[in-house]
């Protein structure tokens, strides 16, 4: 990958950042100056270099940068506080961090020699060290359940990675690709903006997520292409710009992270743009199974099929189980050296799935997640896609509570919303699904706790429920129901 930007035309536009037009030219200039620097500080093929900021063509730069080098870039998440970067650092074992200059004091407080990315550069010509089988990412997991992972990705699976994206996405030189997810994580990174720079395409760079910036976009730079979460398609849609927004441009979005509710897919539909889903992980770069545009039409909610470059089955053979994902876009190990793939290369994902009559693939829920309840499994995503629908809800997430008969039963978390009352909530459950899978009782909060990719943090709400829990507290258990 270390050649990509230098295979295009040096004239064309590769960046669009906060004004400033970047070309193909420009940008492999940078990048070498980058590696230049970097030599120069006495990085070596295999090193980790630390990136500290809000998505910035700096970090792009400095990803080709350690590919020429054989260095791997370890970005880390400006969301986190300074004792989780302090813990990636020193687990990685990074020789320089650089930051954008909005976060250069806060990289200092953990690394006092960090450096400007932005002015990291040096005349001299870099080694050319690094090739298809060197590591060029480590990118820690989010950690929602413990201390993060550090996944280890190598150039040829970038390569094959961007392969699979293009080929989903329909993605050409003649593409435009609004980036305004975190590029510290895979998803952000891999799924349209590095396969847009693999392709020779125009990324439309945002420092971070603004409906305003989408939208005011959407009719200046007129992308064709977007990648989306869940909670930035609700943003969106709650918008009061959404109903009159020109949104023609788009031929799709891609959405992933975590389950799409289909009323947000349905959203995007109504204005004639296909949602093309997308599944996999960290560790998968993250493509592994994907919907090309006749697929999302086709199918709203399932995850597609295999990728290009992937292979996916469930483990044991059946039609749903934990899914298993293999081909050259999966990760090496986890740092340093943790076998990560069984002796098949398969990686596991701790997710469940099941592959329906016509070969789609649809998501059912994380295994982690599953609630055993008097022996019965109970998947709670399922259990959420109805409480979506439940009047009053705003959002919500069901998590298990240890119960002294059942092992354990589930508990809605809600964010109420207008008209909301919590027996009315449980009674929406009634006759839709199992009687055991309803939840005892309903918890509320203001907000739910998420990733920075939208993710709910399990671990985390499982905390604040069982603080809650301590009596006496008014908004736990508003409602409950016994078995």
């Amino acid at each position: 990958m270390k050649h990509w930007l230098s295979a295009h035309p040096p004239a064309s536009l590769a960046l669009r950042f906060e004004g400033a037009a970047i070309t193909y030219g420009a940008l492999d200039a940078r990048a070498r100056a980058m590696a230049a620097a970097m030599w120069a500080r006495g990085v070596r093929a295999g090193d980790r270099v630390g990136f500290l900021g809000q998505n910035h063509p700096a970090q792009i730069a400095l990803l080709f940068a350690c590919a020429r080098l054989g260095a791997m870039q370890v970005p880390l998440n400006w969301r986190l506080a300074a004792p989780e970067w302090r813990f990636i650092l020193e687990d990685a074992g990074t020789r320089l961090l650089l930051a954008t200059p909005d976060m250069l004091s806060a990289a200092r407080a953990v690394e006092a020699a960090a450096l400007d990315a932005t002015t990291l550069h040096d005349d001299a010509s870099p080694p050319d060290a690094g090739g298809d089988g060197a590591p060029i990412l480590l990118v820690y997991t989010s950690g929602t359940t413990g201390r993060p992972k550090g996944a280890v990705l190598d150039q040829a699976a970038l390569h094959a990675n961007a392969l699979s994206a293009r080929h989903a996405f329909a993605i050409t030189p003649e593409d435009r690709v609004l980036t305004v997810l975190p590029l510290f994580h895979v998803g952000g990174l891999n799924i349209q903006t590095t396969p847009a720079l693999q392709a020779g395409a125009e990324i439309i760079l945002h420092p971070r997520f603004d409906p305003d910036a989408v939208f005011d976009s959407l009719a200046r730079d007129r992308p064709t292409l977007t990648l989306l979460v869940p909670a930035v398609m609700q943003a969106l849609v709650a918008h009061p710009r959404w109903a009159g927004a020109d949104l023609s441009s788009l031929r799709a979005i891609g959405a992933g992270s975590s389950d799409v509710p289909l009323p947000l897919i349905e959203a995007f539909h109504a204005r004639g743009i296909p949602v093309q889903q997308v599944y996999g992980a960290t560790e998968t770069c993250p493509i592994a199974i994907i919907q090309d545009r006749a697929e999302a039409w086709a199918a709203p909610g399932s995850l597609g099929r295999p990728a290009l470059h992937a292979e996916a089955r469930i483990a044991g053979g059946g039609a749903e189980g934990e899914i298993l994902v293999r081909g050259p876009a999966t990760l090496r190990a986890y740092w340093p050296d943790v076998p990560a793939l069984d002796a098949e290369g398969w990686f596991a994902t701790g997710d469940v799935g099941r592959i329906d009559p016509e070969g789609r693939w649809w998501f059912t829920d994380r295994l982690k997640h599953v609630i055993i309840s008097g022996g019965e499994n109970i998947y709670p995503a399922e259990v959420e896609r109805l409480l979506r629908t439940a009047p009053g809800v705003a959002e919500g997430a069901v998590i298990g509570r240890p119960d002294p008969r059942w092992g354990e039963v589930p508990v809605a978390v809600v964010v109420p919303g207008p008209g909301f009352d919590a027996a009315r909530v449980l009674a929406h459950f009634e006759g839709q699904i199992a009687r055991f899978k309803i939840p005892r009782a309903v918890v509320t909060l203001p907000a739910l706790p998420r990733t920075a990719l939208g993710k709910v943090e399990v671990a985390r709400l499982r905390e604040m429920v069982a603080t809650l829990a301590r009596p006496p507290h008014p908004t736990f258990n508003a409602a409950r129901r016994t078995p």
